[in-house]
């Protein structure tokens, strides 16, 4: 598969799985839906394993790589999805829009990538600014909205890590390979703790809460994140994060047109600032260095 193609593969899921995850807990509750979708993921993983007989490595490195993603998406995924009960599911992919800059800190101490650099450092702090003006409108939505932010945002800081982490032990993996890995590790975490909450198993499931479990553990569990492990083990860390530079907006749009959430105008202001901040994080060093080239160009007269 070529690498665009994939890129915009996980463009599309990331900006459908939050709304996807809001419809998936309707009247069956956020961990039937969590832990539904990753039953139905590991089990397609397997089946196509089977089917194609891809073998799963278990050297070191691989069992490492397969921790590092499973325990990452247990802890990420069980935050976003106790977090979408409080908050709209396009503000899930605008909170997530910060991943870039957590990835890139973390990958300027773990990896030989781009160290902080003044740009970053300012790209960090109008990221952060624009996550404050979200977190102030939040009240209009009660108390436990804030909640929702901070669980995102701590699912966001778990996903970045877990990244980092797979990026720094470089198995050399195939993606569907990660994500099988990763999903037999998560899986047990996932039932082990729907049944020690006591969470009832629906007798009925709605149609639309259905669908969307389905999409989400074909789609978004198997393809999105083979899709995504593919595309990072092909590209620089922080090049990877950056496609949540685009999958706020569509998220946002999504939200509001197909599940009539409000966007308020210090919503969007604050996604105008993080993704702001992303370009100045990502790009600005380039544009210091036109500047400069600029200057260092203009002759006296």
């Amino acid at each position: 598969m070529s690498i665009p193609a994939a890129y915009i593969g996980v463009i599309i899921i990331w900006s459908t799985t939050p709304l996807a995850i809001k419809w998936s807990g309707d009247e069956v509750g956020f961990l039937f839906g969590l832990t539904g979708r990753m039953v139905l993921g590991v089990g397609f993983c397997l089946l196509i394993a089977l089917l194609f007989r891809i073998k799963l490595p278990w050297h070191q490195q691989a069992r490492r790589t397969y921790l590092a993603a499973g325990l990452g998406l247990f802890l990420a995924m069980l935050s976003v999805y106790w977090s979408s009960q409080f908050i709209p599911s396009g503000w899930i992919s605008v909170i997530f829009g910060l991943t870039p800059i957590l990835t890139g800190v973390m990958a300027s101490f773990w990896l030989t990538e781009q160290a902080l650099t003044p740009s970053r450092l300012a790209g960090m702090l109008l990221g952060v600014s624009g996550l404050v003006l979200i977190f102030s409108s939040s009240w209009s939505l009660g108390p436990e909205a804030a909640l929702g932010i901070a669980g995102v945002l701590l699912s966001a800081t778990v996903h970045s890590a877990s990244a980092v982490a797979v990026k720094r032990i470089d198995a050399q993996l195939p993606g569907l390979v990660v994500t099988t890995g990763a999903l037999m590790v998560a899986v047990p975490l996932y039932l082990g703790v729907f049944f020690l909450m006591g969470e009832p198993i629906p007798t009925a499931i709605p149609e639309r809460a259905l669908a969307s479990i389905l999409y989400l553990g074909i789609v978004g569990s198997v393809l999105g994140f083979a899709l995504y492990f593919y595309v990072l083990r092909r590209v620089e860390v922080t090049r990877v994060a950056l496609i949540t530079l685009l999958t706020p907006v569509i998220a946002l749009l999504l939200g509001n047109g197909l599940n009539g959430e409000l966007v308020t105008a210090e919503v969007w202001g604050g996604t105008a600032m993080i993704l702001s901040g992303l370009v100045l994080f990502e790009y600005g060093h380039l544009l210091h260095r036109q500047s400069s080239s600029g200057q260092s160009g203009i002759r006296p007269s």
